[in-house]
């Protein structure tokens, strides 16, 4: 299969997503999947894009990119929610860690 590789595998946001697939509909006809991603991220995106950078930016110094994304998607709000999120991880990360993670994503949560 030619062109089939990837190149470069990193980590977005969903608020990059979602900007990419608007500026993408503009021009083309979405694909089923792409309009079910839209959607998806339209409904669960909880950041603007330059929040959610700025929130990854903060977290990057904490814990690696992958996780600093999946972080600032999901914006976890306990403890609990936020241990799930490295439950398959081998990183070990310390209670004053995770505290210090989710009062970075208290800055920028919304009241919900």
């Amino acid at each position: 299969m030619i062109g089939k590789k990837a190149l470069e595998n990193e980590p977005i946001p969903a608020a990059k997503v979602k900007e990419i697939l608007e500026d993408f509909q503009e021009k083309y006809e979405l694909s089923y999947e792409q309009n079910l991603t839209l959607d998806h991220v339209t409904k669960f995106n909880k950041l603007s894009l330059e929040d959610t950078e700025e929130l990854i930016g903060k977290l990057e110094e904490i814990v690696k990119k992958k996780h600093a994304v999946r972080i600032a998607d999901l914006m976890p709000k306990d403890l609990s929610d936020l241990r799930l999120l490295f439950a398959k991880e081998r990183l070990p990360i310390s209670k004053e860690e995770l505290e210090e993670i989710l009062s970075i994503v208290d800055e920028y949560r919304d009241d919900e």
